[in-house]
């Protein structure tokens, strides 16, 4: 795929992804915006309270209307962290042209509508429509509260802050509820003014139309778009790791333990990085997953991420209560493991398989490329899947274990139960 990027006016960016292979086209337009606690909350809400409704569309009835004459257009909006950014906006789905009965062109009637719900929101009286707002506030809300119902993502969200805190990566990408809750329909607008006007929008468009197309049809959408800043991203800065391990204990009235470890890498080898992790615990093979959960049955699961864009692996488990210390210390054995290079030929050849085949079928996954392609735009990174996929498949034992040597434990954190005596 010829991956073509360029810039259509003072800090918009289009990714052009050309493809024939699929039935829909897919069009994403987001704000790129630094993540910080003072504006999170509110930059959430607005990427709801904006799909309410246009000066054209004014409801959620004619907006659907609309989206039916489109032949089921679907327009979805997202609310993402990418490195130490937040990307709110939409994402729009529709039958790709060379489907459409009798040549009727869709790119165009999309572009516009999507330029609309960011350039043209319903108001009232200067403001967004009380009722939007008050009801997608208290959405906003129940979310924020809802995260602690699944306790994995909780201790794996509970991790990062603690182990980042101080920096924008440990920042939800909802926010705080108190945030939330302390959010004015008059400061929701105020802060929708400064969005639109001064954050990067990047535009992603996948689908079999022309480049000139694409670019007439997204210059004419956002032709009234503002322009008024820098539009420049947050960097995401290479987590320093801590002098010596934290360790944070939460109780909670929970049945089963949840350990949280947190890694710095002290490196820049990626390629080597992203195969010692599916070595660590990134993949059905790994040792995290063969040993410390299926031989010796200390955890109900057992994995480890690696924040390519931070530098930092996260290993999340879920244990009983009185096994903390043997997962723990079994988790540190398995990482020692890698370090000292005590691989399998054939543990190499999985975990660099594993990485391959999800860079190639990123490309039969238009979802999946837009992701792919907002994260790297968001962070200033430039590989393409085809490219990262060449370079996993080149690393060698030496290399992963001179990256992996590096590795050190930063936070651990752990969910236990109320009463629990560890």
């Amino acid at each position: 795929m010829q991956v073509i990027s360029k810039q259509l006016a003072e800090g918009v960016h289009l990714t052009y992804l050309p493809a024939r292979k699929f039935k829909t086209s897919l069009l994403s337009a987001q704000f790129v915006t630094p993540l910080r606690h003072q504006t999170v909350a509110a930059n959430a809400l607005l990427a709801a309270v904006l799909r309410r409704g246009t000066v054209s569309y004014p409801d959620l009835g004619a907006l659907s209307a609309r989206m039916d004459h489109l032949y089921g257009a679907r327009v979805d909006y997202t609310v993402r962290k990418k490195g130490e950014n937040q990307c709110v906006g939409f994402v729009a789905s529709f039958i790709d042209d060379s489907f459409v009965p009798g040549g009727e062109k869709l790119l165009e009637p999309v572009a516009e509508l999507v330029g609309q719900l960011i350039c043209e929101p319903v108001t009232h009286h200067g403001r967004f429509v009380p009722s939007y707002f008050e009801s997608e506030k208290a959405n906003l809300i129940d979310a924020i509260r809802s995260q602690v119902n699944d306790k994995r993502d909780y201790a794996d969200a509970r991790l990062l802050e603690e182990m980042c805190a101080g920096e924008p990566y440990g920042i939800s990408r909802l926010g705080r509820e108190k945030d939330a809750e302390r959010l004015q329909p008059q400061k929701l607008y105020a802060q929708y003014g400064e969005l639109i006007s001064t954050s990067r929008l990047e535009l992603i468009y996948c689908g079999s139309a022309s480049l000139e197309r694409v670019e007439a049809a997204l210059r004419q959408a956002f032709s009234s778009l503002p322009r008024d800043g820098s539009y420049e991203s947050a960097p995401t800065m290479t987590h320093a790791g801590a002098a010596e391990p934290r360790y944070v204990e939460e109780a909670m009235d929970v049945t089963q333990g949840k350990l949280g470890m947190g890694f710095s890498c002290n490196g820049d080898d990626v390629p080597a990085l992203l195969v010692g992790n599916a070595l660590f615990g990134g993949s059905s093979n790994s040792k995290l997953f063969l040993n410390v959960r299926e031989k010796l049955s200390l955890c109900y699961f057992a994995s480890s991420v690696y924040h390519r864009q931070k530098g930092i692996i996260t290993v999340s488990s879920g244990i009983e209560f009185e096994n903390y210390q043997k997962a723990y210390d079994e988790i540190m054995l398995q990482l020692r493991a890698v370090q000292r290079g005590e691989l399998e030929p054939w543990e190499m050849d999985s975990a660099r398989s594993v990485l391959r085949n999800a860079y190639v079928s990123m490309g039969d996954s238009q979802g999946k490329l837009e992701n792919f392609y907002l994260g790297q735009a968001a962070t200033g990174q430039d590989e393409t899947p085809e490219i990262l996929a060449e370079q996993v498949g080149a690393v060698t034992v030496d290399r992963v274990v001179e990256a992996m040597e590096r590795v050190t434990l930063d936070t651990v954190y752990f969910l236990k139960g109320k009463g629990d005596a560890q």
